[in-house]
């Protein structure tokens, strides 16, 4: 018998269809070891930066059966993801399970085709591709930990920084103070609906925008009262030329802008389009093609649009790293023209089809047109109008989406008399730089050369995560949060979170997977520098207010002025005279009530006193010590309801007092975790049942009306038990 290890429990689905007998495939269910939370204990520093990893506590059960099967195994295969990340996962497994020299197979798409070409050549596990990976797991440890424990002690506690979190937060920042410095200026847009001898109507605008409402009312004028006529017209046939198959980081911009998906939830999906066999692995900056793929994706386009649509091209790939993964997103299999198991999977792997079949086929002739108006004395600008024709659809055919809103013109020529139906005007003022969309910031983190493609998904979510970012809509709207956490990193490390320092340190860590550079010295040249820098800031003073607040919102207790901080939950204005005066408001100026002291001290750190604040959900009682003592004190009511009476199975195994789970309010709405908190950080979203999962061990918890329990452990196939086989 032969073991096959993959990470998803699809994706092992997918594959054992196509081994057949003799095979046995199993999943690792994503990593199963990982660096300890605990900075101190995860990087030997001293010792060559040896990371030290631990065992992903929910994956011991999933590590003792995987042991079990290959000790019964002829042959141990490891078949994770082809890229660095997937090379890592599968040194983790033979350095945990003890595989000797394990074969390691690599396929960019999962059909039978390609299951028996990766069978055919096996090689060893890349040691310079997991090295690459571990620098830059380590690196970013290193980074986030160090730099986010000298914010936590100047700025606030529980914030954070990351190596490519921080410059993505710049670029955003950047954009937001252009918005604030920008001065708008009037001026005037005057446009007038016109018709043809053949009663064909249409609309031109003036083509100078006045800046005066004088100079406005002038055109105005004249154009309802003048005759008007064709000036010119231009015509020019142009070619429109299709563009290269999705990489990673274009699916995401395309998916965002058609479809109105997220960096995440498209990554998510193309994942399971991928686990199914439908499209090739969805992480890559490549655009080429192999031959056979091109020859099908040809076959499909001469299939479905005839010969005259067909033209093979060969597209190079622009990235200088292009290491995630030797080929474009593509479907497998292109004559099959709808694929997915959902409606959102369907539209995504037609979007993937459109533009890979698209990609192979010939240019599009557009016959640009250019209408030019104006009154017969012609005393005012010229009015145009631009649109076009489709002379011939070409690639256009297979993605009509690519091809826009451009305005269809009628027939025209030079000296036609046209009717003016009517004129009107209208006071604009002009726009400051419009703020990023997530599809923006991938496209400019790409373009700096920030992060790669498998990050992307992952910074954007971190952001808002953080409370560093809100979305509203399709726009990233960075919050109080984040513009100070961005000021102060960019106002003392301005050097680490440059895009120079950042696309530098990329280019470095792809090295390392090409052979080029060793793993010690590219982490040794970037710690002791960047560790020396993190020291000569501790002295500087902490950040306790972000400016004055406005003087139409004086302190409610005092009368004096206010300032602006930050809390855990952005900003509110504080009396300038605290701690002597506790004076407080909202940012919308609406006063809270101080903290009152009840005369108690906190039962859990003994040397606080216990205040009643005012918080997000109302009037609470807590230590005085917040966020060192985090005490909260619930009333006999709230502490009946939010009891479960389940047991805290972390507590229990660690030794530690006995735990119970309880149900609490966080950003997201109600959740569950341990009464220990926060010396135990055990947390569920749902109520736990007091079962345990059979699978992995951990908590079930309560599910919907189809599915009535499920596994609290995401990462556990029985989170989803409606997808387990019978």
């Amino acid at each position: 018998m032969k073991l096959v290890i993959v990470e998803s429990p699809a994706k092992a689905k997918t594959i054992e269809k196509y081994l057949g007998k003799g095979f046995t495939v199993r999943a690792s269910v994503g990593h199963i070891r990982d660096l300890p939370k605990s900075n101190k204990d995860a990087v030997d520093v001293a010792n060559g930066f040896v990371p030290r990893y631990i065992v992903v506590k929910e994956k011991q059960k999933i590590i003792d059966e995987l042991h079990e099967v290959a000790a019964r195994a002829d042959e141990v295969i490891l078949a994770t993801d082809p890229d660095r990340e997937g090379e890592a996962i599968a040194w983790h497994l033979a350095e945990t399970i003890g595989l000797k020299k394990p074969k390691r197979i690599v396929f960019h798409e999962i059909t039978e085709k390609a299951m028996q070409e990766a069978l055919a050549h096996p090689r060893l596990i890349d040691e310079e591709l997991v090295h690459a990976q571990e620098a830059r797991r380590v690196l970013d440890r290193l980074f986030g930990y160090d730099l986010s424990g000298l914010i936590w002690k100047k700025v606030r506690y529980g914030l954070s920084a990351g190596r490519v979190q921080s410059p993505a937060l710049r670029i955003i920042m950047e954009r937001e103070r252009e918005i604030r410095a920008f001065i708008p200026e009037p001026f005037w847009v005057i446009s007038a609906d016109v018709k043809t001898r053949k009663n064909e109507q249409f609309t031109v605008i003036c083509t100078e925008e006045p800046k005066t409402e004088k100079e406005a009312e002038r055109i105005l004028t004249a154009a309802k009262s003048g005759k008007w006529n064709v000036t010119g017209v231009e015509e020019s046939e142009q070619s429109r030329t299709p563009k290269a198959p999705f990489t990673t980081s274009t699916l995401q911009q395309a998916a965002s802008t058609r479809l109105g998906l997220s960096p995440s939830r498209t990554m998510g999906i193309a994942q399971k389009l991928y686990e199914a066999g439908f499209i090739t692995y969805m992480r890559t900056d490549s655009t080429n093609l192999g031959k056979e793929a091109q020859d099908n994706l040809i076959s499909a386009a001469r299939s479905e649009f005839g010969d005259k649509y067909v033209e093979a091209r060969v597209y190079k790939t622009k990235s200088k790293s292009a290491q995630e993964a030797h080929e474009a997103v593509r479907p497998t299999d292109p004559s099959k023209r709808s694929l997915g198991h959902n409606e959102e999977q369907k539209k995504l792997y037609a979007l993937i089809r459109a533009r890979a079949l698209a990609s192979q086929m010939a240019d599009a002739k557009i016959m640009r047109t250019k209408i030019r108006a104006n009154i017969t004395d012609g005393s005012i600008p010229d009015f145009a109008a631009n649109g076009s024709r489709v002379m011939f659809d070409g690639w256009l055919a297979a993605d009509p989406d690519a091809r826009g809103e451009d305005v269809e013109l009628p027939k025209a020529v030079a000296g036609e008399a046209l009717t003016l139906v009517e004129a009107r005007s209208e006071g604009k003022e002009t726009q400051p730089p419009s703020r990023y969309s997530e599809a923006g910031l991938v496209k400019e983190l790409e373009k700096r050369g920030i992060g790669r493609p498998s990050t992307y998904a992952s910074i954007i979510r971190t952001l808002e995560t953080r409370g560093y970012v809100d979305k509203q809509g399709r726009t990233l709207l960075p919050t109080a949060t984040g513009d100070v956490v961005s000021t102060f990193i960019e106002g003392n490390f301005a050097e680490y979170i440059s895009d120079t320092f950042t696309a530098e340190m990329e280019n470095e860590l792809d090295e390392i997977a090409e052979g080029k550079r060793k793993y010690e010295k590219t982490l040794k040249d970037f710690y002791g520098p960047f560790n020396k820098a993190i020291k000569s800031k501790n002295k500087i003073e902490k950040i306790t207010n972000m400016g004055d607040a406005p003087k139409e919102f004086p302190c409610p207790l005092c009368g004096g002025p206010m300032v602006y901080k930050l809390s855990k939950n952005g900003r509110f204005m504080s009396c300038a005279k605290f701690p002597e005066c506790l004076g407080a408001r909202k940012e919308d100026g609406t006063e809270i009530a101080p903290p009152k002291d009840i005369g108690e001290a906190c039962p859990q750190c003994k040397n606080g006193k216990l205040m009643e604040r005012e918080g997000r959900f109302g009037r609470f009682i807590a230590c005085s010590n917040f966020p060192k003592c985090k005490f909260v004190r619930k009333d006999a009511l709230e502490e009946a309801r939010t009891k479960t009476g389940v047991a805290c199975p972390d507590c229990a195994s660690a030794g530690r007092r006995n735990g119970e789970m309880v149900e609490r309010r966080g950003r997201f709405g109600i959740f569950f975790s341990c009464s220990n908190y926060p010396e135990c950080k055990n947390a569920i979203k749902a109520k736990p049942t007091g079962r345990m999962c059979e699978m992995c061990n951990s908590l079930m918890m309560e599910g919907t009306k189809t599915i009535p329990e499920r596994c609290s452990n995401k990462s556990c196939p029985n989170h989803n038990p409606h997808k387990l086989k019978k």
